[in-house]
């Protein structure tokens, strides 16, 4: 099938697509004038897949750990990459969306997409079906949305978003390739026979979730809890220093209430795993002890945030 791009209107800010073409965009975007998310100083500014052909790219990485894990990244094309004309237009210096990665997990039972970034081109498409192609989409949280119904026609594949986000969802699903989960242990993707699931965590969004690829002790946590530079030297060694940090709003460092990360606990308690994979790149963390540091890590938070009576600190593993 011959990739079209469409020419409905993306926030570039964000990377949230909208059901209008893009001389009919929208006055603001709703994601980014959200408190969770921002406009920019420089304003809201708008593009689509079609005008983005010639501007942007993505990068395609395999995990050095594991092979049956990529990543995949937008940039800006570099002016040497760039058609005659618009080498040097400000347009194109800085990528489509917030800066997250799209991973493909290459399971025993199909391939999976954990998250979506705006940007797709046919290489995008050639890399993807060079790897098997999709089984199914997995979304974390409606930051990352983008988008996915764009993904799904091409893969021809279902994309899981967490029900109690639907008030976030900015296109009509006129092929019906959502499926919903809601909160209440794990959702198995049965597309790929279970080999991974979904939990709902809450906190950054009420919807906000990981996955969990029971198999390899692996879990994919976006920006539901975020993996911090601390985490990877300083964590093991320094008493009283963090691997991870619980935000309600990341870019705008405005912290998640004790309730919010207790459930977060709750949620994930039961998984299994000694590797995270947040949701940009450099966000992996792997030990032994990892589910250890992440109830470590949250009394810490909650500690020096004040928060001296927090029902988290009588949690265990």
């Amino acid at each position: 099938m011959k990739f079209e791009p469409s020419d409905l209107a993306i926030c570039e800010t964000c990377g949230t697509q909208f059901d209008v073409p893009l001389d009919q965009h929208p006055e603001s975007c709703r994601i980014c004038d959200d408190p969770r998310q921002y406009v920019p100083a420089s304003g809201q500014t708008w593009t689509s897949l079609h005008r983005s052909q010639p501007l942007q790219k993505n990068n395609f990485e395999t995990d050095a750990q594991n092979p049956h894990i990529h990543y995949i990244t937008t940039a800006p094309l570099s002016p040497s990459e760039l058609p005659p004309g618009l080498a040097d237009t400000s347009s194109t210096r800085k990528q489509l969306g917030i800066g997250q990665r799209a991973i493909l997990l290459q399971t025993s039972g199909g391939n999976v997409l954990w998250d979506c970034v705006a940007f797709l081109n046919p290489d995008t498409i050639s890399f993807v079906n060079s790897k098997g192609g999709l089984k199914a989409i997995v979304i974390s949280h409606p930051h990352f949305y983008t988008s996915h119904l764009e993904w799904a026609a091409v893969f021809k594949c279902p994309v899981y978003i967490a029900g109690e986000d639907q008030e976030w969802i900015n296109r009509a699903d006129k092929d019906g390739a959502r499926k919903f989960f809601s909160a209440g242990g794990e959702t198995k993707i049965e597309e790929v026979g279970g080999e991974v699931s979904v939990v709902v965590c809450g906190g950054h969004f009420e919807g906000s979730s990981v996955l969990f690829w029971k198999g390899e002790k692996k879990l994919f946590i976006a920006d539901t809890f975020m993996s911090v530079p601390s985490g990877f030297k300083n964590a093991k060694h320094v008493p009283d220093t963090t691997s991870y940090s619980f935000m309600w709003a990341y870019p705008n460092m405005i912290p998640l209430s004790p309730k919010a990360i207790l459930g977060i606990w709750k949620a994930i308690k039961g998984l299994e795993f000694d590797s995270t994979y947040g949701g940009f790149p450099g966000q992996n963390l792997s030990r032994p002890d990892l589910k250890v540091q992440v109830l470590e890590s949250m009394k810490i938070f909650l500690r020096r945030g004040g928060h001296e009576g927090a029902e988290i600190y009588g949690e265990s593993v």
